[in-house]
C-alpha cells in the first residue's frame, strides 16, 4: 500500500514540476493594482528563536539593564503578527529550511534534506567536491551507482574566495557563475548531465511565480549554491548575491556596520579566517555585505548599486545570531551561546542580535525614506534554530560514545561511510540521516542501533513506515524516492554527533529547540496581535502570494501537500 502510494506520489511530482513554471506564467495577470502589497522584504535570522524574539523585544531583568536588546524588531511588533508556534522543516537544516520557507512544500515534496544528503538516482560529480565529495564515472543512460549530494562552498569554483571564484567577478561578488559544474552530481538519465540546486529542487518557489506575473525578484544568501530559491526549472532571479560564507577572511574596504565599525582591514585577525563564522566579530563584516545589497535594492539598484528597481521580493539571511549561539572562539577565549534554559544571552550572543536588530533598522529606515512602508511586508524568520538552548544538556557524543554512522559503517555507501578518509562524511549534525548500500539491511541496521542506544544517545528511530508516513518511502522508483534516508535518528536533546571543541550547539533535528523559530509578518496597516497556534515556516510561501494578489496554488507545494497561508494574515482592501 506504502509502495504504490509513495511511488505513484513521486512520479506525479517529477512530472508536475517540469511544467509548473510555464503553468504559472499562464495563470497569472499582471495587475498589482488590487492589492495594496507590492513589495515583500522577506529576512531568515538563522537560529532565532520564538523564545528569543521575546526575550529580546520584552528585555530581561538580567540583560542589558533590563532594557529590550532587539528595540527595532520590537517596534515592528506593533504593526505586525508575532507566530509564536512557528516550526521549520523536518530536518531543519538551512537547505530544506530555506527551501521550505520560499516554497510551501516539505523535504518529502521538495527532495531535499540536506545540504549535504544522498541520491541513489544519480551518479558522481566528474571532479571532486571541495569537501570530499569523490568524481566518479557517470554512463549515459546506464544505471545509476548513487553518489552523496553537496549543494554548499564545496561546490565552489575555489570555495576560498569570497566571491567563490567566478571568473571575472569583483572581489565581493559571489553569484551562480561562481559554481563548477564539474563539481555537481550528474544525472544519467539526463545524458549525465550536471545537476545544479535549483534543478536538484522538485518543486517551484515564489520566486519563479512572481517573475512570471512580471514581478522583479531578488535574493542574498551564504552559498552560490542558494540560489536553488529560483525553483525547479525556474527563471534566473534578476539580482542574486551570495559571497560565500565558508572563504578566508578579508578586509573588506569601504564596508562599515550598521553600527559604525570599519571592516577595511580585518576585524578579528587572530581568529581561525578560514571561514568568516569562526569569528564573532567577522561574521558582522560578512553579514553587512548583504546588508548593503538590501539597502542598495530598497533603493531601486542592484545588490552592487547598478541602476534596477525595487524588487517586487528580494531579502537575505543573517548568520551572526546562530555564531554567537554556537561558537566557541578559542583566540579569544569567548563562548557563546546562552546562560540557562530560560534563554538569557551570554555577552557574545548579545553582541549579535544587537548587530542584527540594528541592521534591520537601517532597512527599515530606508523603506520608509523611499516612501515604501505602506506597500511593504516584512516577513521576518528563522531556516531553523538551535539545540540546545540550555547550556547544561550540551553533549558532544563522539567524545564519550559514538553515531548511528559509526555504528554501521559496514552497510553505508562508500560516499557516506565514516571510514573513508578522503570522503566528506555521513549527514550527521543533532540529528543522522542513513542511507544504507543494501535497503534491505534496515531491520539489521535499527536493530544494532537500538542495541546501542546509550551510545548514540538514541531518542527515537525512524524507518518503514514511521518514516514514510511523512516521507516517501526509500528506494529507487518505481518503489521508492532515490533520496529519502532509510533510518532518521533523532537523538536526546541536547546530543550532537561530534567531537568538535569549536561549537557548543547544533541544528538539523527535530527538537523544540531545532524547530520554534520566530516568524513575524509586519505592515502599517496590520492590527498587532500574537498567534498561539501552531503553524509552519512553508506557510511563509502561500502567504507572500496571496499579499501580492498572486494564486497560492500557483505553488506545487501548496497544490501538492496542501499547505495553507498563515492564519490572520489577510492583506486585500476587504480586511
Amino acid at each position: 500500500m506504502f509502495r504504490t502510494t509513495q511511488s505513484l506520489a513521486l512520479a506525479a511530482l517529477v512530472c508536475a514540476a517540469i511544467s509548473s513554471v510555464t503553468a504559472t506564467a499562464q495563470e497569472h495577470d499582471k495587475d498589482w493594482n488590487h492589492t495594496p502589497i507590492h513589495h515583500v522584504l522577506l529576512i531568515s535570522i538563522d537560529g532565532m528563536h520564538a523564545l528569543d524574539y521575546y526575550n529580546c523585544s520584552h528585555g530581561m531583568g538580567t540583560v542589558n539593564s533590563g532594557d529590550a536588546w532587539c528595540p527595532h524588531l520590537a517596534a515592528l511588533a506593533r504593526t505586525g503578527i508575532n507566530y509564536v508556534g512557528a516550526s521549520t522543516s523536518k530536518p531543519s537544516d538551512s537547505f530544506p529550511g530555506l527551501m521550505s520557507i520560499v516554497s510551501g512544500a516539505t523535504p518529502r515534496a521538495l527532495g531535499v534534506y540536506y545540504d549535504v544528503a544522498y541520491d541513489r538516482s544519480l551518479d558522481a560529480p566528474a571532479k571532486t567536491t571541495g569537501n570530499g565529495v569523490g568524481a566518479g564515472p557517470c554512463t549515459p543512460n546506464a544505471a545509476p551507482t548513487g553518489t552523496t549530494t553537496e549543494y554548499e562552498e564545496g561546490i565552489d569554483i575555489d570555495q576560498t574566495k569570497l566571491n567563490g571564484g567566478a571568473p571575472g567577478a569583483s572581489l565581493t561578488d559571489g553569484n551562480t557563475n561562481s559554481i563548477d559544474p564539474m563539481r555537481l552530481p550528474r544525472n544519467p538519465a539526463a545524458g549525465c548531465a550536471p545537476v545544479y540546486p535549483w534543478n536538484f529542487v522538485r518543486t517551484n518557489t515564489v520566486f519563479g511565480v512572481i517573475h512570471a506575473a512580471g514581478g522583479y525578484t531578488a535574493w542574498s544568501d551564504k552559498h552560490p549554491a542558494y540560489a536553488s530559491v529560483r525553483g525547479h526549472n525556474g527563471p534566473q532571479l534578476d539580482d542574486f548575491y551570495a559571497p560565500e560564507i565558508n572563504s578566508t577572511v578579508i578586509g573588506l574596504p569601504g564596508v562599515t556596520t550598521p553600527e559604525g565599525v570599519s571592516c577595511s582591514t580585518v576585524r578579528d585577525p587572530g581568529s581561525d579566517i578560514t571561514a568568516w563564522t569562526n569569528s564573532f566579530q567577522n561574521i558582522q563584516c560578512y553579514d553587512t555585505l548583504k546588508v548593503n545589497a538590501i539597502l542598495n535594492q530598497i533603493e531601486g539598484k542592484t545588490h552592487d548599486g547598478k541602476p534596477a528597481q525595487t524588487p517586487t521580493i528580494f531579502g537575505m539571511n543573517f548568520q551572526a545570531v546562530s555564531v554567537g549561539q554556537k561558537l566557541i572562539e578559542k583566540s579569544n577565549s569567548t563562548t557563546g551561546g546562552y546562560l540557562d534554559a530560560a534563554g538569557t544571552p551570554g555577552a557574545a550572543l548579545l553582541s549579535e542580535m544587537k548587530f542584527v536588530d540594528d541592521s534591520i533598522a537601517k532597512m527599515v529606515d530606508k523603506i520608509s525614506d523611499r516612501g515604501l512602508s505602506e506597500s511593504t511586508l516584512i516577513i521576518i524568520t528563522a531556516k531553523h534554530g538551535q539545540s540546545p538552548i540550555d547550556p547544561t544538556r550540551y553533549n558532544p557524543i563522539l567524545k564519550t560514545g559514538s553515531s548511528p554512522a559509526n555504528l554501521l559503517a559496514s552497510l553505508l555507501p562508500y560516499s557516506e561511510n565514516p571510514t573513508n578518509p578522503t570522503g566528506i562524511g555521513p549527514t550527521e549534525d543533532d540529528v543522522s540521516l542513513i542511507w544504507l548500500a543494501d535497503p534491505t539491511n534496515t531491520q539489521n541496521a535499527v536493530s544494532t542501533l537500538e542495541a546501542n542506544a546509550s551510545i548514540i544517545g538514541l531518542g527515537q528511530i525512524f524507518y518503514d513506515q514511521s518514516l514514510a508516513i511523512n516521507y516517501n518511502w526509500p528506494g529507487l522508483p518505481p518503489k521508492g524516492d532515490p533520496r529519502t534516508p532509510d533510518i532518521i535518528v533523532t537523538p536526546n536533546v541536547g546530543v550532537t554527533y561530534t567531537g568538535s571543541t569549536k561549537k557548543l550547539m547544533e541544528h538539523g533535528g527535530f527538537s523544540h529547540d531545532d524547530t520554534n523559530v520566530m516568524l513575524l509578518l509586519s505592515n502599517p496597516a496590520i492590527k498587532p496581535r500574537t498567534v498561539f497556534s501552531e503553524v509552519g515556516t512553508l506557510q511563509v510561501a502561500p502567504t507572500i502570494l496571496r499579499a501580492l494578489g498572486l494564486d497560492p496554488r500557483s505553488l506545487d507545494g501548496v497544490r501538492w501537500e496542501g499547505t495553507a497561508a498563515l492564519p490572520d494574515a489577510w492583506f486585500d482592501a476587504s480586511h
